[in-house]
């Protein structure tokens, strides 16, 4: 076989691997895991394409992204949701191996293990990359970024295509990756021209991230305007700002001042306002939910008068209270939603009928998943990955530009992520969770470059790299 061959076949085998070596917490669970949210998807994902392609048309198709619901329904047809995982598994050992061969060339393979290993064991990657959700797309689409940007020069064409694909869905999949999409637009910029990148480069890196995030805003547009009759990026979805300010505080009192002035939905239920988000969208009698479909068109027009009224009236207030919901959800990154929800139960008929008993026979739905000790296990990964770090930053002063690169992205994602969610939604474990893991990517990958660049001797007993071997070893 010729050595190309023989080097695309270790390249392919080497992907498949860590692909499955992502997916041992489903195969611990006995069956993929599901959040409450996943039971929209998975049955949206049908209403939408009905309605695109049989132009049968409903009166509301969800809350959720209807381009992840589409694009994950080839993969289960309301039967059977292993092909998701799969398809989770693919697309992050994919881009793990672009990032990994970017940044060592020579021995890529043995890199490449070296760090999907420990990431499957001791962090939440296996846990996300089994969830039936979109939040692993979220450190995909990051790491996608690095790669276009920082390492454009080691990808072929074809990879350079593949990856804005993955990109694409992956900005559109959800609300928050596509507002770090745009964000990270801004990041790039200085940090290009403090590599003293030429001009026309840094334009064509972030131009080429910027025309994503617009093509998916314009996906986004076209297809709510379609569905619903009127362009939208989110669609029908809960007010989630106005839920957040009430339950904060400062909504509250702006609504108790100033209702009898005001002609708002909200402000029916000014006696009963609940003091968590929660409770205002999803509980048994929270406003949200026990509206009709007329009160909550009305709830949704109401939003961003109450939110812009209350940042008006309260703006100290409210940074005080979002800093602190901040820095909270900065350090909230357990593996703890992965408990039998009740409306798991409820949909499960309906989004994936037949798939009950299975499901039953799982140890999520039995509750013997063991989050705690696999908790403690990624905090205690996070806190010594932050270590290596904390000493390369002190002690290492030549930083290689595409390392420079990728800690610039993971660090402002890691702190980008805690803001938008715990400031925007709520504190929640699975929030931060979801990125947390690229935090030990970030140490991994500093160790193997101080390993690479480690003093040994060569074959004639003087100090020599590691990079400039006695024995010649092939690129792989």
């Amino acid at each position: 076989m010729p050595l190309l061959s023989v080097n695309a076949v270790r390249r392919c085998g080497a992907v498949l691997a860590g692909a499955f070596l992502m997916t041992w917490p489903t195969l611990y669970n006995r069956y993929p895991l599901l959040y409450p949210d996943s039971m929209s998807y998975l049955e949206d994902g049908r209403l939408v394409a009905r309605a695109v392609f049989l132009h049968k048309f409903s009166s509301d198709y969800g809350g959720r992204s209807f381009i992840y619901c589409l694009g994950i329904l080839p993969f289960h047809w309301n039967v059977n949701p292993w092909p998701i995982v799969g398809l989770n598994a693919v697309l992050t050992a994919y881009v793990l191996w672009l990032v990994v061969r970017s940044l060592f060339p020579q021995q890529t393979v043995t890199h490449y293990l070296a760090l999907i290993l420990p990431l499957s064991m001791f962090t939440g990657l296996g846990w996300f990359v089994g969830w039936i959700m979109p939040d692993i797309l979220g450190p995909v689409l990051y790491l996608s970024m690095y790669l276009v940007v920082f390492a454009r020069e080691s990808l072929s064409r074809t990879e350079r295509l593949t990856l804005l694909l993955i990109a694409w869905w992956a900005v559109a999949s959800h609300v928050t990756h596509l507002m770090l999409a745009a964000s990270l637009c801004l990041l790039l910029v200085p940090v290009l021209v403090l590599q003293s990148q030429p001009t026309r480069r840094w334009l064509r890196a972030v131009g080429g991230v910027a025309m994503i995030v617009l093509v998916v805003a314009a996906s986004h547009l076209a297809l709510h305007l379609y569905l619903y009759g009127e362009p939208s990026l989110n669609g029908k979805r809960p007010p989630f700002l106005m839920a957040r300010v009430i339950a904060d505080g400062p909504g509250r009192w702006y609504l108790q001042r100033h209702c009898g002035d005001l002609h708002l939905a909200i402000c029916d239920h000014l006696h009963d306002l609940p003091n968590n988000v929660g409770k205002f969208l999803w509980g048994i009698d929270g406003i949200w939910d026990s509206s009709s479909a007329d009160e909550q068109e009305r709830l949704r027009r109401d939003e961003m008068p109450v939110v812009l009224g209350t940042l008006r009236a309260y703006p100290q207030e409210e940074l005080i209270i979002s800093a602190d919901h901040f820095w909270r959800q900065l350090q909230t990154f357990g593996l703890s939603d992965y408990d039998p929800n009740p409306w798991i139960f409820e949909m499960i008929d309906i989004a994936l009928p037949g798939a009950r008993a299975p499901y039953l026979q799982s140890r999520q739905a039995q509750e013997t998943l063991h989050e705690e000790f696999f908790t403690s296990v990624q905090e205690w990964t996070v806190m010594a990955s932050l270590v290596v770090i904390a000493v390369w930053t002190l002690f290492v002063r030549q930083w290689s530009r595409r390392v420079v690169g990728l800690t610039a992205i993971i660090v402002f994602v890691v702190i980008a992520n805690a803001a938008v969610t715990g400031i925007l939604s709520n504190v929640e474990d699975r929030y931060q969770a979801r990125v947390i893991w690229l935090v030990p990517l970030l140490a991994g990958v500093l160790v193997l470059e101080w390993l690479d660049h480690y003093p040994r001797q060569d074959c004639k007993g003087e100090p020599r790299l590691q990079e400039s071997a006695c024995t010649n070893l092939s690129d792989v």
